[in-house]
């Protein structure tokens, strides 16, 4: 057993609250959801607090996998002592970086309503088709620091601030539309184990370490989420191609009081696209900015990215006819099941004027909301309602963060709250109450509350919850923990299969514990034994005994909503192609495959051995891109066209050669002349495929992946 840390650290005058010795062996429980409890054991020893859960007083704490709420499946109640200590003192380790959502970009833009639905909701918005609203967007990732790399398997966080007549509305959501814990409780606990680890502060923005998978092996409840965050989702081609979702499961309410469940889409205009996994490690070598970078020239250069609203709208009786709770964040409704309507779209139009001033200081928070959307008791969204207010006061060090220009409403807004640090407003007179009398000696009265057009909460308990009882426990129905994950895993090709396998290989690979990885592959048993025996194969490891589940899986079948492959679309748009050239390059052949890509939406760089004017075949080119310092993982599609020389030089390059062989591996699109098909392409190990096709021939392809290729260039699991 490791000893306690002799650390002077640890002798200060609140040793007594250090971590307790570790020597007490806990006993397991499982909850009422399938949760895991590790407990003092009812027999154990009591009298000494060495190994008793306690919050920062030294009360001891019974149960710290649950938040406490109004019924099972009802609302967390803000006297829970132990949900917000924690949750406030997790907001409040950093400052003044993000703790999660730390590395971002953003983008301001608009947001214009292609469908009306005054009829589910009354958000002043979405009444009228053509209506608009500026919008401000900020893509992250979410385990990294500010200063990680763009491109690790990582979950993206998808933020969109609304700043509609009717005040802001903060749609804060990620690329994945699920998530790890199922109750806010967690959150904490979570972030923690997927960080860098604590007594030696690394790895950096990776999930391939002990403690983060000795955490998910202990919560069942996370299963469903790794398959998304094992899957190509985490290492998107770029962030204009990343869905977005809300996550949670809200309300829209009409102006008769009637209210509907819903889920936010965002649906990416592109299209959804990947990396590989060795893809997203070379561009970040390359280039640590590569989404920053690629967002910010769409914009500047005109190719403004854009994204569908959709909304998955459903009642109470559809919900209680599922297997699954609707309030349980680890779980999606399959678009089979409820249809996405697109009512609206987003285009980012404008890049920041300064990045600290706009897309490090601003702040989201799911409490941003408009009267006709309304939350529901999801436990996970009920601590984030009280987590993002809080956290703003340590990161932006006061109160009136409201008044800095990223996060201020665009319409009207006055109320009685004053004074405070750093505040900028003069409110005048001496109204700083209600209700007062002022008005009646002539003076400002101030402003008053509207029962007609204010926020009011949506009245019905129609959530088959009994509000009577305040309970630490999550309903029954949450303990399914492993169905939906099996529905994403079965819904996937059989190359993204592979890809997910691959991923949870090389990412147990780096687990040192043991029964961590048996664990991890106990659980994946109850997802596909074929996935487990798989993973297994890769870890050189005999596969365990089944976990048992708190529910056994029921099949839903599959979804091809949730396989980005299945989803390509085959266009330019939005794509970059490079174009390798050198002295004697035809330039005319250049130009006309530049023109043909631009006109269809794509990209072109042009990338050559030097940067300065190169001679070329009527006249000179001047490249965008050193090759040594422009791989091709940079690129959606390659094509290279050089005089036989030339190419014959370049075969003596090590980089020239790993340009192609790259692309070739990441199969992609490899547009050659006859001068790279002799010399260069046998080098790098290319076998003509269909994705090989000859210069002149590029558009007859285009900019897709030839994924038959992959089992020619890699081993997957």
């Amino acid at each position: 057993m490791k000893k306690p840390s002799a650390s002077p650290a640890n002798q200060n005058a609140l040793h007594e609250r250090a971590p307790g010795s570790g020597a007490m062996v806990p006993t397991e429980a499982t909850g009422n959801a399938g949760e895991t409890h590790q407990q003092i054991a009812h027999d154990g020893d009591h009298s000494s607090g060495t190994d008793h859960l306690t919050d920062n007083f030294g009360h001891r704490i019974a149960d710290n996998q649950n938040s406490l709420k109004a019924g099972e499946r009802g609302p967390t109640l803000i006297e829970d002592l132990i949900l917000r200590e924690k949750i406030f003192h997790f907001d409040h380790e950093r400052i003044p970086e993000r703790i999660v959502h730390a590395r971002g970009s953003a983008a301001h833009g608009v947001f214009e309503v292609t469908k009306a639905i005054p009829g589910l909701t009354k958000a002043a918005l979405f009444q009228k088709k053509g209506n608009t609203c500026p919008v401000f967007t900020r893509f992250s990732t979410v385990a990294g620091g500010a200063g990680s790399v763009d491109t690790p398997r990582d979950v993206r966080g998808f933020a969109v601030k609304f700043y509609t007549e009717a005040g802001n509305w903060d749609l804060v959501g990620n690329n994945i539309p699920v998530f790890f814990i199922q109750d806010a409780i967690k959150f904490p606990d979570l972030v923690h184990a997927v960080k860098m680890e604590a007594d030696r502060g690394f790895p950096q923005a990776a999930s391939a370490h002990d403690t983060f998978w000795d955490f998910i092996g202990l919560m069942p409840e996370s299963m469903h989420m790794i398959m998304w965050a094992m899957s190509d989702r985490t290492i998107p081609r770029t962030l204009r191609n990343i869905e977005g979702f809300g996550v949670h499961t809200f309300r829209l309410v009409n102006a008769k009081g009637e209210g509907k469940f819903v889920k936010f889409h965002w649906k990416p205009v592109l299209g959804l696209e990947s990396t590989t996994w060795d893809e997203a490690v070379k561009i970040a070598g390359a280039d640590p900015d590569f989404h920053r970078r690629d967002l910010f020239e769409a914009i500047d250069s005109g190719n403004f990215p854009a994204w569908d609203l959709g909304i998955q709208v459903f009642d109470e009786e559809f919900a209680a006819a599922q297997p699954y709770d609707v309030l349980d964040a680890t779980k999606l409704i399959p678009e089979e099941l409820v249809p996405v309507e697109i009512i609206g779209r987003m285009t980012l139009n404008r890049n920041v004027d300064n990045f600290f001033a706009e897309t490090e200081q601003v702040a989201f928070m799911p409490t941003n909301i408009v009267p006709g959307i309304d939350f529901s008791n999801d436990p996970l969204l009920q601590g984030r309602l009280f987590s993002y207010l809080d956290t703003q006061k340590s990161r932006l060090g006061t109160t009136n963060f409201h008044q800095i220009p990223i996060n201020a409403p665009k319409c009207p807004f006055h109320n009685f709250q004053r004074d405070g640090m750093m505040q900028t407003l003069v409110p005048t007179g001496r109204a700083n109450y209600e209700p007062n009398s002022l008005a009646d000696a002539g003076e400002t009265g101030g402003p008053r509350e509207c029962p007609e057009t204010g926020f009011s909460s949506f009245t019905e308990n129609a959530e088959r919850n009994d509000p009577t009882e305040k309970v630490r426990v999550r309903a029954e129905l949450f303990g399914d923990h492993y169905s939906q994950a099996r529905m994403f895993f079965l819904s996937l090709t059989e190359n993204e299969q592979a890809h997910l396998a691959s991923a949870l290989v090389f990412e147990l690979s780096k687990v040192v514990i043991e029964p961590v990885r048996t664990r991890v592959l106990s659980r994946l048993r109850n997802i596909d034994e074929n996935l487990a025996q798989r993973v297994a194969d890769g870890l050189a490891m005999d596969v365990p005994a089944k976990a048992k589940a708190k529910r056994e899986p029921v099949d839903l079948g599959t979804s091809d909503a949730l396989s980005i492959q299945k989803q390509a679309l085959k266009t330019l748009q939005g794509r970059t192609v490079g174009i390798l050239y050198d002295e004697g390059s035809d330039k005319a052949a250049i130009d006309q495959l530049m023109a043909a890509i631009e006109a269809d939406g794509g990209r072109v760089k042009l990338v050559a051995p030097k940067v300065g004017p190169i001679k070329v075949k009527g006249g000179t080119l001047k490249a965008d891109g050193q090759l040594a310092g422009t791989p091709s993982v940079m690129f959606d599609a390659v094509a290279a066209l050089l005089m036989p020389d030339r190419a014959a030089m370049l075969a003596k390059d090590a980089g020239a050669v790993q340009w192609f062989a790259d692309a070739y591996a990441h199969c992609k699109t490899i547009a050659a002349c006859g001068g790279t098909r002799e010399h260069l392409l046998p080098k790098a190990n290319v076998e003509i495929d269909a994705g090989v096709p000859k210069f002149e021939d590029f558009m007859k392809v285009g900019a897709v992946r030839h994924w038959d290729r992959e089992p020619k260039v890699r081993d997957l699991a």
